[in-house]
């Protein structure tokens, strides 16, 4: 199933269905991993539902929120503040340059510790503030997903 561009839950059914193996088979996927947007101002649908499915699924998450490019602009910045969909692309482009969706690795490979660190400390704010999914605009999880892909190396 090619789910690019579907809403969460579409997505988290599609790694479900990748975890789970096949009848007589033995897993040999040690992790599923999918990667989403909250979106703002207009959240996607059945955001709380894709993220039960995900526990009771085993397929672990890294939730952007508002959108991805809020976890690009931390590479770059602190963002401490709410921000919608629109506004963390004009603040993603101001850092890099760039347009459209492309991104130059060569950019963000050198400063993703920061990123992980930025990511971390609002994490930890909402944690302290007792925030919660998905009103913990701004966050990204990617930093887990990172720390997943480097672990795996």
């Amino acid at each position: 199933m090619d789910a690019s561009g579907a809403v969460p839950l579409t997505l988290v059914n599609a790694a479900a269905d990748a975890r789970a193996p096949a009848p007589g088979q033995q897993g040999e996927i040690d992790e599923v991993w999918c990667l989403f947007d909250v979106e703002a101002p207009q959240n996607h649908p059945n955001l709380d539902e894709a993220v039960t499915k995900a526990e009771a699924s085993d397929v672990r998450l890294a939730v952007s929120n508002p959108c991805f490019e809020l976890w690009l602009v931390l590479h770059f910045a602190d963002r401490p503040a709410w921000l919608n969909t629109a506004d963390a692309g004009r603040l993603r482009r101001s850092h890099d340059g760039g347009s459209g969706k492309g991104l130059d690795g060569a950019t963000y490979m050198p400063r993703r510790a920061e990123a992980a660190q930025r990511a971390r400390a609002l994490a930890a704010r909402h944690e302290r503030d007792g925030t919660a999914f998905p009103n913990d605009n701004p966050s990204s999880s990617m930093f887990r997903f990172l720390a997943a892909v480097e672990r795996s190396d």
